[in-house]
């Protein structure tokens, strides 16, 4: 039977959801916003006909956004506060340190002011995380920390800073736009420059949206997103399309749940932006053993091809493979693992298979995220609903008896994290211990 495909290739319901999220005006994670984003969210998964739609509180370490600034000796240049940076003024000499490799920090920068660009060359055979440039330069001795966006367009970029044991970062950071960051290189570097960031810091609380589909299996694949987003745009990419694809996920397995042979349990995370808290508190409170697989939606929807990182899960590929073939639509993979989104404490601590659904999009990092210009018309209603296609079969597939789908040790995920240098930093900035 196929009457699924024609009724979700013309629903409404995944974009009306998204319009409803970008509506509101922040849903930085502990707000007023964010609980909405998540009421709704449960409302609306309901209403598709999920059962058992509900909220889990937990608490976090709150930071809203005061004012920032990076002064010169000629004038003061536009930047914003990086979320969970302390309250702080600071003066020191400018150090550009270009991409903020690892080994540009391999030098005394007592007293410094940081300035780093939010991406690596592309030659560079990984990703750098922010937090990572961050902790560096802390370890470093600096004083200061200036995120430069790579993208044109005027754009300072945003994401947080911290760790799980230290939520709130050890030196005020701040991100500038690429112009920005351009003319403090050609202007300042060398000279000093007084950095300063304010922000209202308090203990707040966020919440998990759970909700569950077919049959009351004793395993469950899990069926992920965030809520959160950042208070400087409609979070429309990041990540409200996500959420929106799995309400419409949820309306689609509904018409579809006599094809499921385990329980799809729906959880749409709080506060990923600021540490996966939303996640680590799930995963610490769940049995691991009886989740199957995690499907993460993060980062999906922005382009019409799906990329999938399966961090080398053997049946999350093969499932992958065969439902590419099935329905001969291009599916990006990649074996490598992804520690940053809302799948990883689930992959780390239990060795859950995990996959991680993202979009092919032209250049690299981030692009239009975590920036004023994260806005709904960047996206399209068809490309949420093609993706809704080809993930429905996704979990079906993942969700069937003939599926096996089997757990890593973590001695073998961390063994992956060692061989692509990634276990460094994550042991940095706390994600690994």
């Amino acid at each position: 039977m196929t009457d699924w495909i024609g009724a979700t290739f013309t629903s409404d319901v995944g974009w009306d959801h998204l319009e409803r999220l970008v509506d509101i005006p922040s849903r930085l994670a502990g707000t007023a916003g964010e609980r909405r984003a998540a009421e709704l969210t449960r409302e609306h998964l309901e209403a598709v006909g999920a059962r058992n739609a509900r909220l889990e509180e937990f608490s976090i370490q709150g930071w809203e956004r005061g004012s920032s600034s990076v002064e010169t000796a000629d004038r003061t240049h536009e930047s914003i506060g990086l979320p969970r940076s302390p309250s702080d003024r600071v003066t020191g000499e400018l150090v550009d340190l270009g991409y903020g490799l690892p080994e540009d920090f391999d030098t005394d920068l007592s007293g410094s002011i940081v300035l780093v660009s939010s991406t690596v060359p592309e030659w560079y055979d990984r990703f750098i995380h922010r937090r990572e440039k961050y902790y560096r330069a802390v370890r470093a001795g600096a004083a200061g920390f200036i995120f430069a966006n790579h993208v044109e367009g005027c754009l300072p970029p945003t994401g947080s800073v911290g760790t799980a044991d230290e939520p709130i970062g050890e030196i005020p950071a701040v991100g500038v736009a690429k112009e920005v960051g351009a003319r403090l290189r050609r202007r300042a570097t060398g000279d000093a420059v007084t950095l300063e960031v304010s922000a209202k810091i308090e203990q707040a609380t966020s919440q998990n949206v759970h909700a569950e589909l077919g049959p009351d299996t004793e395993t469950e694949i899990l069926l992920t997103s965030h809520l959160d987003g950042h208070d400087i745009s409609e979070g429309a990419l990041d990540n409200g399309m996500g959420t929106a694809l799995v309400v419409e996920l949820a309306a689609a397995l509904a018409r579809r749940e006599a094809d499921l042979d385990r329980r799809v349990h729906i959880v749409c995370f709080g506060a990923e932006e600021v540490g996966l808290c939303g996640s680590e508190y799930a995963a610490e409170r769940m049995d691991l053993e009886q989740i199957d697989a995690v499907v993460n939606n993060d980062g999906i929807g922005r382009g019409r091809t799906i990329r999938a990182h399966t961090h080398d899960f053997a049946g999350i590929e093969h499932a992958v493979e065969t439902v590419s073939e099935r329905f001969d639509h291009p599916i990006s993979t990649t074996p490598r693992m992804g520690p940053h989104s809302d799948h990883w404490p689930f992959v780390l601590a239990g060795g859950v298979p995990g996959l991680h659904l993202m979009s092919e999009t032209d250049g690299r990092g981030r692009g239009w995220a975590h920036t004023h210009a994260d806005t709904i018309d960047k996206l399209e209603s068809r490309t949420l609903r093609e993706s809704a296609i080809i993930t429905t079969e996704l979990i079906v597939e993942l969700a069937s008896d003939s599926t096996t789908l089997t757990p890593r040790p973590r001695s073998a995920i961390v063994d992956a994290l060692e061989n692509e240098d990634l276990a460094a930093g994550m042991r940095l900035i706390g994600d690994l211990e």
